[in-house]
């Protein structure tokens, strides 16, 4: 299935990896053995070698994961996470997001290169331009404080349905 290419959106194909420039940025990405990628006039098609189902493997991956890095310099990727608790805080400092998640002390989290976080009251947005890191730094940020089944305190992703259990009387409250 050829990866259709937006306005703006330039593609650097050589045998070792693949360079995708948008207006957001510039991603690469290295090519696999026994895949190759073509680009033929506003899209990109990507074949393989053979039948293998090593092959057939690595071709479906590699098309995604050039999808995504299209995906990314036009659109850009971004996951939404919500704290829940009574005093637990987030603020933005600097190159990073300083937490107060009922600890003893300050949990502070730098930021990598390429990521952006936004906070607006109890809900952080994770932005940038790859999609892997995006889902990185939300899945490093929901592990400082998982949401717990008892209260549902903690961060969780907007939109997750934390399974809630009842007390010691084992009765619904």
């Amino acid at each position: 299935m050829p990866i259709l290419l937006p306005s703006g959106v330039t593609v650097s194909v050589d045998p070792e990896k693949v360079v995708i420039s948008g207006g957001k940025g510039s991603l690469s990405q290295f090519t696999m053995s026994g895949i190759k990628v073509a680009q033929e006039g506003d899209t990109i098609v990507v074949t393989r070698d053979g039948d293998d189902p090593t092959l057939r493997a690595r071709h479906g991956l590699m098309r995604a994961l050039i999808n995504n890095m299209v995906n990314g310099v036009s659109q850009g990727f971004s996951r939404q996470l919500e704290i829940n608790g009574v005093g637990y805080r987030v603020s933005s400092q600097g190159n990073g997001l300083k937490f107060n998640l009922g600890f003893s002390h300050d949990v502070m989290y730098t930021l990598p290169e390429g990521i952006t976080a936004k906070v607006e009251q109890n809900v952080i947005t994770v932005s940038g331009i790859d999609r892997q890191k995006v889902g990185q730094v939300a899945a490093e940020i929901r592990a400082l404080k998982k949401p717990e089944p008892y209260k549902g305190k903690g961060i969780a992703y907007v939109g997750e349905r934390i399974v809630r259990k009842s007390g010691k009387s084992g009765k619904d409250k």
